[in-house]
């Protein structure tokens, strides 16, 4: 069983619930993973500031932070994930980018999930094989191609 709760402290992004708890589902059933509960939080930029200097010790804001909080051999036993999402920033994002906010925030949940799947974008060939994937998902649930490599990488 897949549970997925959604909080939002940032109000400004118009997002589906239901489609972010879908995303997030299509992404454990693409990696085989059927017992997870994954907690998403949607914050401003200030907020992501404060978790982001406090968790990896960078002041500035950034996209997504994921935190995987599983016990034990990982397939096997029920992953446990934290995403904290910048709403805030996928506005911002969204409209130099051409798309819409919550194509841009359906990106970093991708992204997020992808990290606490095994996934590094720490090399220029890891990057492009995590970024891939991404654009993969996002076009199978109708988001198109979300991560335009040209501007981002």
């Amino acid at each position: 069983m897949i549970r997925v709760q959604v909080t939002k402290t940032f109000q400004d992004i118009v997002v589906s619930i239901r489609k972010i708890q879908e995303l997030i589902k299509t992404i454990c059933r693409r990696f085989d993973l059927s017992k997870a509960a994954i907690s998403v939080a949607i914050v401003d930029n200030a907020q992501m500031r404060i978790l982001n200097r406090h968790f990896l010790g960078r002041d500035a804001s950034t996209d997504c932070l994921s935190f995987d909080l599983s016990e034990g051999d990982g397939h096997q036993s029920k992953r446990s994930f934290e995403l904290v999402i910048n709403g805030e920033l996928a506005i911002e994002e969204a409209e130099l980018r051409g798309h819409s906010a919550e194509a841009e925030l359906a990106l970093y949940l991708t992204h997020s999930m992808l990290h606490n799947l095994g996934f590094d974008d720490s090399t220029q060939e890891q990057a492009r094989k995590m970024h891939d994937a991404e654009d993969e998902i996002l076009r199978q649930l109708g988001y198109g191609v979300v991560y335009n490599k040209k501007a981002r990488c």
